[in-house]
């Protein structure tokens, strides 16, 4: 990790850039895929199928016979494991529900909001370097909870044609009612379209390498919602010397193995822990399996010691992580006045692992700085709010002049017009 001593509030911006490719590098890639699998439907996603996985599938749907030889490949500890998570998420998300709100705005008229479910949604699930069979978990069971009619999953196979088991279990765990193989680009751009065995979905969810982050962006351009952009993970750890430099070392690699692109940060207001736990990153990394992807991850990353709490705190507001770690002698004053993060995790047996799998928060989160203007997925992105308002005699009565008045003003007769004619019949 770069060491970064003090900087000034000017730099900070440079200092925090993340490690991703512009758009305009990618974008002529994935404006390809998207036309011509619009074009050719399932021919182009079995074309870039192959060309992406290494595949050519004679069928994209899972059936249910490999579904049920899924399951039996599943370890019981990992299934229990699974349903510990699954319990967990889902009283964390059904507890998000909220009752309708309805009020009289004035005497006679009536206003209320209701909550629906979004018919058609798309999960998008990695299963490239990492099976993300958690995030089957995070998207389906609010999906669930809300009363979505069809969920519809797709992820990569592998070389095999096959889905991971674990990802397969899960998603029948949860409810799912379809599960495609197809991902990267060309299962994006096939649930914004649809294609002829291929559903298209009102709202796509679901994290995903630079090239998904931006096929998801474009798809908004086709009348298509999405969760929000979620591209490379990321992590940043604010700690002093009250902090275990092996936990939070253990968590700058837990993002760190993620991808190559990956980015975390330790901001610390003692030059001592950042030395502590940069020994110890160079320790534990020798032993992870990913070693290669954690160690080029690493050297995106940045260690940033300053002077105080409100210097730190600013910092990582202007960053807008998408987890963020407290372990300080004063979390609570972070806790209180943070304003940009995705999830916040406080203390040091809060280890970002837990919100990834199993303590019951949801780990599709917004990055790149997106925490600024999004949260991450929860029950509400899996709903929509409808209003409705009835009004009487006396209501129309009680505020048709308002109406009348304000519409002539902006020079809408018609509109002055829809009251003034129910006026003259009372």
């Amino acid at each position: 990790m770069k060491f970064i001593n003090n900087p000034l509030k000017k730099d900070w911006n440079k200092i925090l850039e993340r490690p991703t490719k512009t758009i305009d590098d990618i974008e002529g890639i994935v404006n390809k895929v998207f036309l011509e699998i619009k074009k050719e439907g399932d021919k182009a996603v079995s074309k870039y199928t192959q060309k992406f996985d290494g595949v050519l599938l004679e069928d994209n749907f899972v059936s249910e016979k490999e579904i049920k030889e899924a399951i039996l490949e599943v370890s019981e500890e990992l299934k229990e494991a699974i349903n510990v998570a699954h319990k967990n998420i889902t009283t964390f998300h059904k507890a998000q529900k909220t009752q309708k709100v309805s009020v009289e705005t004035t005497i006679g008229v009536s206003c209320w909001q209701e909550k629906r479910p979004i018919q058609k949604v798309g999960l998008y699930i990695p299963g490239g370097t990492a099976p993300l069979f958690s995030t089957v978990l995070m998207l389906a069971i609010p999906a669930q909870i809300a009363g979505c009619k069809e969920i519809i999953l797709c992820s990569p196979p592998n070389k095999e044609g096959k889905i991971h088991p674990a990802i397969l279990f899960t998603a029948n765990l949860c409810g799912v009612t379809k599960i495609i193989k197809v991902g990267g680009i060309q299962a994006v751009a096939a649930l914004t379209f649809g294609t002829e065995t291929i559903p298209q979905v009102y709202k796509i969810f679901g994290p995903g390498n630079q090239f998904v982050t931006v096929a998801k962006q474009l798809s908004t351009k086709y009348g298509v919602a999405i969760d929000m952009p979620a591209g490379p993970s990321e992590l940043l750890v604010v700690a002093d010397d009250s902090a275990n430099a092996s936990y939070v070392a253990s968590d700058l690699l837990s993002q760190a193995e993620h991808g190559a692109d990956s980015q975390v940060i330790l901001v610390s207001t003692s030059k001592k822990l950042i030395e502590a736990v940069s020994s110890e990153i160079q320790k534990q990394l020798v032993e992870l399996p990913r070693k290669e992807i954690a160690t080029k991850a690493i050297e995106n990353s940045k260690s940033i010691f300053v002077e105080n709490n409100t210097i730190a705190l600013n910092l990582i507001n202007k960053y807008g992580p998408e987890h963020f770690i407290v372990c300080t002698n004063n979390n609570d004053f972070y806790v209180n006045h943070i304003e940009n993060a995705g999830s916040v995790f406080i203390g040091n047996y809060t280890p970002e692992s837990a919100g990834d799998y199993a303590s019951g928060t949801n780990h599709t989160l917004p990055t790149n700085g997106f925490s600024k203007a999004y949260s991450g997925v929860n029950l509400d992105s899996f709903t929509k709010s409808i209003t409705f308002q009835k009004i009487t005699k006396e209501g129309i009565r009680n505020i048709g002049q308002s109406i009348e008045l304000m519409a002539a003003a902006e020079g809408l007769q018609a509109h002055k017009n829809a009251v003034s004619i129910r006026l003259k019949n009372i």
